[in-house]
């Protein structure tokens, strides 16, 4: 969204984290949230998608834990540092689980090898907010 950070410069309850922050966040979670949906979409739509259940699963999973943590993200949450955390975690774990699997697919798979992109750059962006809270 492009008026992302200008939304959160309006907001008093911003976790510790800058605008600038927290608006990269919430960008990159809208991303994954759309590509692993649309992942999940693409491989039950391949003729082998039997044998990538276990895959489509955790896309599915993965877009559900992103959006949640997108919106967690976007309420600030006050100086509720914690559940913040416990947030991140859940989607880092998510989002790895959904790039172990997208990524053996993704030399097949163009939507695959988009979901193992957006995966990894997704919990990159986790930990980074990870580290900066519990600095």
């Amino acid at each position: 969204m492009p008026h992302t950070r200008e939304l959160f410069d309006t907001m008093t309850a911003r976790a510790g984290l800058s605008s600038d922050v927290l608006a990269n966040a919430v960008d990159t979670l809208q991303e994954c949230e759309e590509v692993v949906t649309a992942c999940a979409m693409g491989m039950l739509g391949e003729q082998d998608a039997l044998d990538m259940a276990p895959a489509i699963s955790r896309d599915l999973d993965c877009a559900d834990v992103v959006g949640t943590t997108r919106r967690v993200l976007t309420r600030g949450s006050g100086p509720d540092i914690s559940l913040i955390s416990a947030q991140l975690e859940a989607c880092l774990l998510a989002c790895e689980r959904s790039y172990a699997l997208c990524s053996q697919h993704a030399a097949h798979h163009a939507h695959c090898q988009m979901c193992a992109e957006v995966t990894r750059r997704c919990a990159d962006m986790c930990r980074q907010i990870l580290g900066a809270l519990h600095r």
